[in-house]
């Protein structure tokens, strides 16, 4: 049996869209599913949209991801080079297409942009392409080599016949047949001498053994020039999966303007790495069972690409964020304070326990930038309603919280230690003395040095933080509130 060589061949063009960053843990996880080998291969073909620092971004999104290549630019497995652009200079793309004039599956066209203006237009995917009328398929040897020797500027079209079909295989979609007649004579070699981003792809697909093509759907219509290529040549042309369309939570394809289209913008917006990728994994395939919170070994396991569906996969931010939240939950304390710190000390200007404020919002929040909205009260008492104090669960309301906030204030001030531990016991005391439930108290103390209807902790922790000091002048506060009201 062949073994697995699968490839992520990006274009360096910007940041990881969250679909290119499905496509290479897809062929990442078919390869090591199997014991195969996963392949870098940067595609820059392209150099007017070429990003310099778009390189970099690549190389750190695997890295970060853990989908480690066993070979690429910087790691030679013996198929180099591994950047189109390197490839080119080996003239590996001009001798092929070469190859294929010999064999009239390709023709030079010397077309001038003023006679290409003038073929007629068809709308595909939503986009007016002209079609080329072959013109310069009847040019003779003769005038060819002329055309050649004056350095007139050519391109190398394939030659795709005007009758019969071409069919080609998809793990997913099955056999899919096509007219010919359909299919454009595209371009193999531009006119700049550099590849066509379809014809790279496939003398680089043959010539590095890549066994298994991933890649998003979009490509379908695509695949039958492809697969002219490789009847062409008389190569086996690869496995073909062709993953669905990732959409929005309208069901339009997911764009830069959602602002969570990229790996570095979830980044940003405080996702967890580890649970962006076990959610783009779920991006279109399901394992057997339910469950929905992988590592990446376990997906690796348990990784069968013909589980992969044909309906679109829609990204769901609240999902995301609920996974996330799952993420932050497990983590080691150490790992998540390092990830919490800088929004802890955005958040709060004073000088406060980080360490006890982040353990207290750790398992509340989905999102690192929920952390401020959660922790905002500590660095200032927030204007708030005395209704806050009416709680029917707790049985209390302003006139039985204020005599709380009255009896409690004196016992406040003559107690000395301030820890969670001592407070508690002291609120507990009360508690007892005046036969009532702890929520009767602790709500009426919670509502005054807090200002908020939800905390990430309770009173006596909240006032541990705080201090003695500023927990008594909220109290205070709370007490001249309710005096107002009652």
């Amino acid at each position: 049996m062949t073994k697995i060589r699968t490839r992520y061949a990006p274009s360096p063009t910007g940041r990881m869209h969250v679909g290119n960053l499905r496509s290479a843990l897809y062929e990442f996880l078919i390869a090591k599913h199997d014991g195969g080998d996963f392949m870098l291969r940067i595609e820059d073909t392209d150099q007017e949209r070429f990003v310099e620092e778009a390189v970099d971004i690549i190389y750190r999104t695997l890295e970060k991801t853990g989908l480690v290549h066993d070979e690429g630019p910087d790691k030679d497995g013996g198929y180099g080079p591994y950047v189109q652009s390197e490839r080119m200079k080996t003239g590996i793309y001009m001798k092929y297409a070469k190859e294929l004039i010999d064999k009239g599956e390709a023709y030079y066209c010397f077309c001038d942009k003023e006679r290409l203006a003038t073929l007629k237009t068809e709308v595909v995917e939503g986009k007016e392409i002209s079609i080329y009328d072959k013109h310069c398929l009847s040019l003779s040897k003769e005038e060819v080599e002329a055309n050649l020797a004056a350095g007139k500027p050519f391109v190398i079209r394939q030659n795709i016949p005007n009758e019969g079909t071409t069919t080609f295989h998809d793990e997913l979609y099955g056999d899919i047949t096509v007219e010919n007649a359909e299919l454009d004579d595209m371009i193999l070699i531009k006119s700049d001498g550099y590849p066509t981003y379809n014809f790279a792809n496939v003398v680089d697909d043959h010539t590095m053994n890549i066994t298994h093509v991933v890649r998003g759907n979009e490509y379908l219509s695509s695949s039958p020039k492809y697969q002219r290529l490789y009847d062409a040549f008389g190569w086996q042309s690869p496995v073909y999966i062709h993953l669905p369309l990732i959409t929005d939570e309208n069901h339009k394809k997911l764009s830069k303007r959602s602002g969570h289209s990229s790996f570095e913008d979830l980044l940003e917006q405080g996702f967890v790495t580890e649970a962006v990728v076990n959610y783009i994994a779920l991006l279109g395939w399901s394992p057997e069972d339910n469950r929905e919170i992988f590592t990446l070994d376990e997906l690796i396991k348990e990784f069968d690409y013909h589980r992969i569906s044909k309906s679109p996969a829609v990204f769901d931010i609240v999902k995301l964020k609920w996974m996330n939240g799952e993420y932050i939950k497990a983590m080691d304390f150490d790992a998540f304070y390092e990830m919490a710190e800088p929004y802890l000390k955005a958040a709060l200007k004073k000088d406060f326990d980080l360490k006890k404020i982040a353990n207290m919002v750790k398992t509340r929040i989905e999102v690192f930038p929920d952390i401020a909205e959660h922790v905002d009260f500590f660095e200032e008492l927030p204007e708030y309603s005395v209704e806050m104090y009416t709680h029917k669960k707790m049985k209390t309301n302003s006139e039985t919280s204020l005599q709380v906030l009255k009896d409690m204030l004196p016992i406040l001030e003559a107690q000395e230690d301030y820890s969670n531990d001592g407070l508690y016991q002291t609120l507990v005391k009360y508690v007892e003395e005046k036969g009532v439930k702890n929520g009767y108290v602790m709500w009426p103390i919670r509502t005054a040095v807090s200002g908020k209807q939800m905390t990430p902790a309770g009173a006596t922790e909240i006032m541990e933080v705080l201090g003695k000091e500023e927990s008594l002048r909220r109290i205070r506060k709370g007490i001249e509130l309710l005096e107002q009201s009652v």
